[in-house]
């Protein structure tokens, strides 16, 4: 598979796109003066704890306080547990068969250090553990914590053994995680990351020694860099650049930690916009939209709720030769990579239901979730995936750490207030009808009342004349209908004299 990674680095934004064999699959956002917080470590102090909750709010400087989970302060590493519960903490999370609770674990006002998992969302704080990770190239550093893991997507489990051996050799008080881009390294080759991140540790704790909360103690790199360290893998074939500021910045930081990919930095010199130019433009405007063709003429939509995220796969104009279940099973087996590709695309998270046709036969239902599960095995983030229903539904969790790309680009719509529809002419017009004659309007015999409505509303309006005819007959009075193309559909505007 050929990867690409492009960087659109034109102020006051920063875009980054991940495509594979030129299609996008990823596509990342930064504005100035709305940086994401997920990765950023603080200082802060507990500033209530909510037991009925199994949760405290922290205060770290932000307008909102953060939001600290029982699950998320049960793991806190000595070398940055630096309250002042006097060992409570750890009796209370080690000791007995007993789940720790959030009062044994925190207390109001205690100083507490905590790193953000969730960045703001939908009107509530960031979400933020006191288990601080530490992200470099090849390693994870967990200060204070002497575990060690290695990457799910390593499946080898050779590999697997020979990393985790290299990683229980490292002496350092805390524990590793070795990434992906760990795979057939040295213990050599691993030393520069590791020497970088164990240093970050240490200033980090250099850093709470001479703060008070609320403090930031580290943040996190900005997107450029963060996605040629985590999203660029050592077989990206080309790294594209359109800014020569942060082509440079992007060589110093390759050259350090990853000297293979340095060589394969491009500045973008074309005469058309480098999204543009590879087509990511298109695609961005197409993920705004809830309905995605394919191209047997079936179709995919696409719908956000408060609890989920519905997927709906459709055969549309695409009748098939063989039969009902050949056809099914055809088109779900075309929706299966472009629905996993929209998911990354998008970004969407939380619990997701794609709804696919409805198959009898049991060998085509396997076959669609070993399909399924193989295009999902791409991304990632952490997804989790329940097998397919006796509806035809499949279930997936997928790790949400930052705003999707419909909630980064777009906003409510003030006329429809979120739902995506807005009220037909005619039924706007029958609450008109209904407003005027709703009491207290009294108005005075042979009184003009001017009534603001779109074209639309007018247009029905006058073509059915009797829709306000027996209004004014009725209260006496004359109604005036003034024109506004700017008035958003379905709505009108009374106003008297």
């Amino acid at each position: 598979m050929r990867k690409e990674l492009l960087v659109d680095a034109a102020p006051p934004e920063t875009r980054v796109a991940l495509l594979e064999d030129g299609r996008v699959v990823e596509v990342l956002h930064e504005r100035r003066g709305r940086q994401g917080l997920v990765g950023n470590v603080y200082l802060g102090r507990v500033h209530r704890v909510l037991p009925g909750m199994q949760a405290a709010f922290v205060s770290i400087g932000l307008d909102r306080d953060a939001f600290l989970y029982v699950e998320d302060a049960a793991r806190r590493g000595e070398e940055f547990d630096f309250g002042e519960d006097e060992g409570g903490a750890e009796e209370a999370a080690s000791g007995g068969s007993e789940p720790p609770r959030i009062d044994d674990l925190v207390r109001e006002g205690q100083e507490i250090v905590v790193q953000v998992t969730k960045d703001p969302f939908g009107g509530k704080g960031p979400r933020v553990t006191t288990a601080v990770s530490l992200p470099g190239r090849t390693l994870v550093y967990l200060p204070g914590v002497r575990e060690f893991g290695v990457s799910r997507r390593v499946a080898d489990e050779t590999e697997r053994e020979r990393l985790r051996r290299i990683l229980e050799g490292f002496d350092e008080a805390g524990g590793f995680i070795a990434r992906t881009a760990a795979l057939g390294k040295t213990a050599e080759e691993l030393a520069p990351d590791r020497a970088y991140l164990t240093d970050l540790a240490a200033r980090i704790v250099r850093r709470r020694e001479s703060s008070a909360p609320p403090a930031l103690l580290h943040r996190e790199l900005d997107l450029a860099l963060r996605s040629a360290r985590d999203v660029a893998s050592d077989d990206c074939e080309a790294i594209r650049v359109d800014d020569a500021a942060t082509h440079a910045r992007l060589k110093e930081f390759l050259d350090a930690v990853a000297p293979a990919l340095s060589g394969r930095l491009e500045l973008w010199k074309g005469e058309a916009p480098l999204f543009d130019a590879l087509g990511v433009e298109a695609e961005i405007e197409n993920a705004l939209k809830s309905r995605v063709s394919l191209p047997s003429g079936a179709s995919i939509v696409i719908h956000q709720t408060e609890a989920l995220v519905a997927i709906d796969v459709n055969t549309g104009r695409f009748v098939g030769q063989k039969g009902l279940e050949e056809t099914v099973f055809a088109t779900n087996l075309e929706a299966a990579p472009e629905v996993a590709r929209q998911i990354r695309l998008r970004d969407l998270g939380g619990l997701i239901v794609v709804d696919f046709i409805d198959m009898e036969d049991p060998e085509h239902r396997q076959r669609l979730v070993e399909a399924f599960g193989t295009e999902l095995a791409r991304d990632r983030s952490r997804t989790r995936m329940l097998p397919i229903s006796e509806f035809g539904l499949i279930e997936i969790t997928r790790q949400r750490s930052r705003g999707n790309l419909e909630r980064t680009l777009t906003r409510p719509c003030p006329v429809c207030t979120g739902s995506g529809r807005v009220k037909t002419d005619m039924t706007a017009a029958l609450a008109l009808r209904r407003s005027l004659r709703r009491p207290p309007n009294l108005y005075s015999p042979g009184e003009t009342v001017r009534v603001r409505v779109p074209p639309g509303l007018a247009e029905l309006l006058a073509e059915d004349s009797a829709l306000l005819a027996d209004v004014e007959e009725a209260l006496s009075v004359r109604v005036e209908l003034q024109v506004d193309e700017a008035a958003a559909p379905g709505t009108y505007e009374i106003r008297r004299g």
